[in-house]
């Protein structure tokens, strides 16, 4: 990769929390979606018996090499690429993006009241290397009543969002406390995404 391409990265990531939390950190990125024939939420899907840690890992590695064959095959100008993705999970089970206002429900029902963790993996090409990192943040929902659950799942926050809830949105009502990176349970762990794009030679 060329000194003069560091000055910028490309975003393998939908999610305008990654984004923001790049802008908060004053990374230059570029978005690096995928094509309309692209089926990216496949990249996603559980396979029998993973464990979140795998899971998520696995996740990242593969959205890295399917935006690394994006840059190829549109020709742009070399860089180094970010993917991230979170998972929650409580123990072994692990707690995706809801598909419907049940799945919700249910998910939301099953963190009340309760302690989950909160997985995040973080990844840089950089120089035909991969640099990867995995934050693990602790996160405790106080009891939530079924009228609450019902409302927030009304108001459409839940979908897209992995656990079906976001931090910094009306769901923080309910955490009493959380042990670990409050930005990686946005989606993106500032201080292991800056070290990484240290390594990787950008300068923010």
């Amino acid at each position: 990769m060329s000194t003069r391409a560091r000055d910028f990265v490309y975003l393998a990531s939908q999610s305008p929390r990654r984004a923001q939390l790049l802008d908060q950190l004053g990374v230059r990125h570029a978005l690096l979606l995928a094509d309309l024939g692209e089926d990216a939420e496949a990249l996603e899907v559980e396979r029998r018996g993973e464990l979140p840690a795998a899971y998520v890992e696995r996740v990242t590695r593969a959205k890295l090499a399917a935006a690394r064959q994006r840059l190829s095959a549109r020709g742009l100008a070399d860089a180094p690429i970010l993917a991230a993705d979170t998972t929650v999970a409580i123990g072994r089970r692990i707690l995706g993006k809801p598909a419907d206002a049940a799945q919700a429900t249910q998910m939301l029902l099953s963190l009340a009241g309760r302690t989950h963790r909160v997985l995040t993996a973080v990844a840089v090409s950089s120089a035909r290397r991969t640099l990867f990192a995995l934050g693990v943040s602790r996160v405790h929902f106080a009891a939530i009543s079924a009228s609450e659950i019902a409302a927030y799942v009304a108001s459409g926050e839940p979908f897209g969002k992995a656990g079906a809830y976001a931090i910094q949105g009306r769901a923080a009502a309910w955490i009493s406390r959380i042990d670990g990176s409050y930005t990686g349970i946005m989606g993106l762990p500032l201080h292991d995404t800056a070290r990484l794009l240290r390594q990787a030679h950008v300068e923010f």
